[in-house]
């Protein structure tokens, strides 16, 4: 009898579809991953085709039990992350999408909130929802869709068309359209999910003209939702989260007070509340961090910068001043400072704690001796600027003092990254021995969901090493730079608002 040996973590995120399968220990055994094809429609709009994420993450599923050569009877559960609000219409019948999915990170929608915000919305939403209004969240692209979409209300209101996010797409395409669902931590992040009752909120479904029968059923975040044979065998989906509260539980931050920072496309801080949300007052978010199946809810505060790793994108693709990512910090690291140097990357706006969908990214303190070394370094520097930022904020919002700060993501193998960032944060950064805890914490979700765990105390009991990075800088240099990052910030503030 063969025994379960694997959990298998599909990470869809908001430039590839990867797969990483793990072992008990959270050891990383086979990853294979495909980009996929970014649209640029107009100024200010990101698409992407649903059908080709879907294509990319089923490849990439078969490409990585073929490498590890395992057999689908040994893989003992599936995990799920995604790119949140990130919003797909299809055809119930059909599963083909009405329109391209609408990006998380596209601004379409920013006047239509503006318009929220006029008629003074911005509490009631806040309260229900957790959530500030922004074109950042589902609601207003789903709206959007119904509205400008030939035939996508009239089809919508007859029961032909279903709504998710990317998890709950991949979910109904897995199970061959017999599950719609999606989890509690997803659905906190369409500004539909009312995150006191745990339940889409009718008053907030009317508010935008969305037909109740497209929601998708919401579920735990560990558990059976359903089961796929596309991989071979019957092998249960038992984990689903979005990327930043999976990899919260995948830093093991499963106890109040437990905060992580994640250097993804986009940067996300979160801090774990425990069972009670705690609501901003500096323009972070509340949100769910997952629901178990022993039915233990975690709440937490998050503060989500767009544009982190998409800059050093943005280095390689669009000036092309570097050939790979993996260079930047070897180019940043031939000059000895920014040379006076600083970098906004707000190229779909600014996120927390300033939520400008109207800036838009400048470079300041460019001179005859500015290189491509300082440009580079700048870019890097930018993001550990915008974490302090969330940083700072959060400390504020939860009443507490943050003592260390854990972090993830593709960018967090860069040293000189993480150093600058112990300096600007005055704290200690640790980095785990695995970073890619977001699919880390979709496996751990999904083994917890079939008893491949027995609790979280098992998980936790398999962190691996860590590396520490404390700080070294001086109290008036960092202010120095902080004070000139700040006023570069304040510069580009709707700096595309008429």
């Amino acid at each position: 009898m063969l025994t379960k040996k694997y959990l298998l973590a599909l990470d869809q995120g908001t430039t590839s579809s990867r797969c990483i399968i793990f072992g008990r220990g959270g050891n990383i055994l086979s990853v294979a991953q495909r980009e996929f094809t970014q649209f640029y429609p107009q100024t200010g709009w990101v698409e992407h085709d649903a059908l080709e994420i879907f294509d990319t993450q089923l490849a990439v599923a078969h490409e990585a039990i073929e490498k590890l050569g395992a057999l689908p009877d040994e893989i003992a559960a599936i995990g799920i992350t995604n790119q949140r609000e990130t919003t797909v219409v299809w055809d119930k019948t059909t599963g083909k999408p009405i329109c391209p999915a609408i990006v998380w990170q596209c601004r379409r929608t920013a006047d239509y909130c503006d318009s929220l915000k006029a008629q003074g919305l911005t509490d009631m939403i806040r309260k229900k929802t957790g959530l500030i209004i922004d074109a950042y969240f589902s609601a207003t692209k789903l709206r959007w869709v119904l509205e400008n979409v030939p035939g996508a209300r009239t089809r919508a209101e007859s029961g032909e068309l279903l709504f998710g996010t990317v998890d709950c797409y991949l979910i109904w395409r897995l199970t061959e359209g017999r599950v719609h669902a999606t989890d509690v931590s997803n659905a906190a992040r369409t500004m539909l999910f009312n995150i006191n009752t745990l339940e889409w909120d009718k008053d907030l479904l009317d508010l935008f003209g969305i037909p109740e029968s497209m929601m998708p059923a919401v579920v735990p975040s560990s558990g059976v939702i359903g089961y796929t044979k596309m991989l071979g065998g019957n092998i249960p989906i038992a984990g689903d989260a979005g990327d930043q509260q999976a990899a919260l539980f995948g830093q093991c931050c499963f106890e109040a007070g437990g905060v992580k920072n994640t250097y993804g496309t986009g940067g996300f801080m979160l801090l774990n509340t425990g069972d009670r949300p705690v609501f901003s007052e500096n323009g972070l978010l509340t949100t769910v961090a997952w629901k178990l199946g022993n039915g233990k809810v975690c709440y937490a505060l998050e503060g989500s910068t767009f544009v982190c790793g998409a800059a050093v994108q943005w280095l390689r693709d669009g000036l092309g001043i570097i050939k790979k990512a993996s260079e930047s910090e070897t180019v940043a690291m031939k000059v000895p400072d920014n040379g006076g140097v600083y970098i906004v990357p707000a190229f779909v706006g600014l996120g927390a704690p300033w939520w400008d969908a109207y800036a838009r990214g400048a470079i300041f303190g460019i001179t005859r001796g500015t290189t491509k070394e300082h440009i580079v370094r700048a870019t890097l520097e930018s993001m550990a600027y915008q974490t302090y930022d969330l940083l700072y904020t959060m400390e504020k919002d939860a009443g507490t003092t943050i003592n260390a700060l854990k972090v993830d993501g593709g960018a967090s193998s860069n040293n000189l990254l993480l150093s600058f960032q112990a300096d600007i944060c005055s704290l200690p950064i640790i980095r785990p021995s695995c970073v890619e805890t977001t699919a880390l914490g979709a496996a751990r979700l999904a083994g917890l969901g079939t008893g491949f765990y027995s609790d979280t105390d098992e998980i936790a009991s398999f962190r691996g090493e860590e590396t520490r990075f404390d700080p070294s800088m001086d109290e008036k240099k960092r202010n120095e730079l902080l004070s000139m990052w700040h006023k570069a910030a304040k510069s580009v503030l709707g700096w595309t608002k008429e």
